[in-house]
């Protein structure tokens, strides 16, 4: 079945777009909830102009969230989890936690179906995408540490001697040049 998409829809196309879809898909899914209209041929002139005003109305609502996206990706997430010696941890951390979390941190309420990540099952840092609009995607920095360690995983003691490290080396070839 041919159907003329009205609105975005995510992993299938954006409005205005003719697509071959299975019939029960259009039929049950995208016709009802007005996503899509068959692809008549009075459906398939109209859609120059309806993908022109979604092109509008989408560049409209990235403009807006724009700003949510920078604070989004620039956002550090950690949790403090029970693990087995191997990393593994004893449960998940799934899409409505870091949603949550994300609620919690930065004030921002984002829905737990945009954020598009697998449960995390191991101690480490994870970029989670969170999908604000089908072009505006930014990366949330998850950080998955074992109870009790928190001042190792959360200092950032780690990154700071390796840059400590090459002041003192430069220091010693002026010291040495000098005499």
């Amino acid at each position: 079945m041919k159907v003329l998409l009205l609105k975005d829809v995510y992993k299938l196309g954006h409005a205005g777009d003719v697509k071959k879809v299975a019939d029960g898909y259009g039929r049950n899914y995208l016709i009802p909830q007005g996503l899509a209209a068959l692809a008549t041929a009075s459906a398939v002139k109209q859609a120059e102009t309806l993908r022109q005003n979604a092109a509008i109305t989408r560049a409209k609502l990235n403009s807006e969230l724009s700003g949510v996206a920078e604070k989004l990706g620039a956002l550090t997430l950690s949790f403090a989890v029970k693990a087995g010696d191997t990393g593994k941890l004893y449960g998940s951390i799934t899409a409505a936690q870091i949603a949550d979390k994300i609620k919690a941190d930065s004030g921002l309420e984002i829905d737990r179906r945009n954020v598009r990540h697998n449960p995390l099952r191991e101690l480490g840092e994870f970029k989670v995408p969170v999908y604000l609009t089908t072009d505006l995607v930014p990366n949330v920095k998850v950080v998955l540490y074992r109870e009790g360690e928190a001042l190792k995983a959360a200092t950032p003691e780690a990154p700071a001697a390796p840059v400590e490290a090459p002041a003192v080396a430069e220091a010693e070839p002026e010291a040495v040049a000098a005499e």
